[in-house]
C-alpha cells in the first residue's frame, strides 16, 4: 500500500492545567507501538536529541533499515520522502527521533500514541542551545549545552500536584552536558520545560522555553 502524504494528527496524550498552580492528569490508555522502514535517496537518515531539524543528531540509521516507533509526536516542519509533514517518531532503541516523513509505515494516519509519558525529549524554542532528556529509569534529568550562547541551559519542572517548579542546570558552556538525579516518587509524574536563563539561586527569568512534557518515573 502506497503512503499518502496526507498526515491526519489523532488527539492522544496527556491533559496538563496550569493555573496558577500546575495539575498533572492521566494518560489515556496507549496502543501498541508501531513498525516502520525508513525510506531515503539512499543516505543514513539521522536521529535528533529531540524533534526538531536543528536538535543533536545523537547517530544516524540506515536507508531501509526496519524501526519500532514508541510513539509520535509533533515537532518542526520537515520534507521528505513522503512529503512534508511536523509529525515525528520517537524511536527508543535509536535514542531519539526521526521524521515521519522518511518512514513508510503503510499507512497515511498516525499510527503510535503520542509522545510524553515515559518518553522523548525537548529542546529549547527558537535559535538556542538547551537540550534535555528525562531518564524515567532511574529519575535522572539530562541537560545539555549546545553551543556558547551566552546563557546557561536548564530544566525548570514541577511534579504532581503542582510542587514546583524545581531546576536543573548546566552552566558548563558550549558541548557541556549534567546529569542529575531528581526525586520523583516511583510512578510519579514529573512535567518540565527545557529553557535557557543566566544562572541564579532565585528565582530565574526563563528564555525560549519549549513546549511542556509530561514524563514519570518508571
Amino acid at each position: 500500500m502506497k503512503r499518502l502524504n496526507l498526515r491526519r494528527i489523532a488527539g492522544l496524550g496527556v491533559v496538563l492545567a496550569a493555573v496558577g498552580t500546575l495539575a498533572v492528569g492521566g494518560a489515556l490508555e496507549a496502543s501498541a507501538a508501531a513498525t516502520g522502514t525508513v525510506k531515503t535517496a539512499g543516505d543514513p537518515l539521522n536521529v535528533r536529541r529531540a524533534p526538531t531539524a536543528s536538535a543533536t543528531a545523537v547517530k544516524t540509521v540506515a536507508n531501509g533499515a526496519s524501526v519500532t516507533i514508541d510513539c509520535q509526536t509533533i515537532g518542526t516542519s520537515v520534507t521528505g520522502t513522503y512529503g512534508t509533514s511536523t509529525l515525528w517518531d520517537y524511536v527508543p532503541a535509536l535514542g531519539g527521533y526521526i521524521s515521519d516523513t522518511y518512514v513508510y509505515t503503510g499507512s497515511d494516519q498516525r499510527v503510535a500514541p503520542d509522545c510524553g509519558v515515559g518518553t522523548g525529549s525537548g529542546q529549547c524554542a527558537d535559535a538556542c542551545a538547551g537540550e534535555a532528556t528525562y531518564r524515567s529509569a532511574d529519575s535522572h534529568f539530562l541537560v545539555y549545552d549546545k553551543n556558547a550562547d551566552g546563557y546557561s541551559a536548564v530544566v525548570a519542572y514541577w511534579l504532581k500536584g503542582g510542587a514546583g517548579p524545581f531546576y536543573v542546570w548546566n552552566s558548563g558552556g558550549e558541548g557541556s552536558s549534567v546529569d542529575k538525579a531528581v526525586s520523583v516518587p516511583h510512578g510519579g509524574w514529573v512535567y518540565y520545560k527545557v529553557c535557557v536563563a543566566n544562572y541564579t539561586t532565585a528565582k530565574p527569568a526563563l528564555l525560549s522555553c519549549s513546549d511542556g512534557i509530561t514524563d514519570f518515573a518508571a
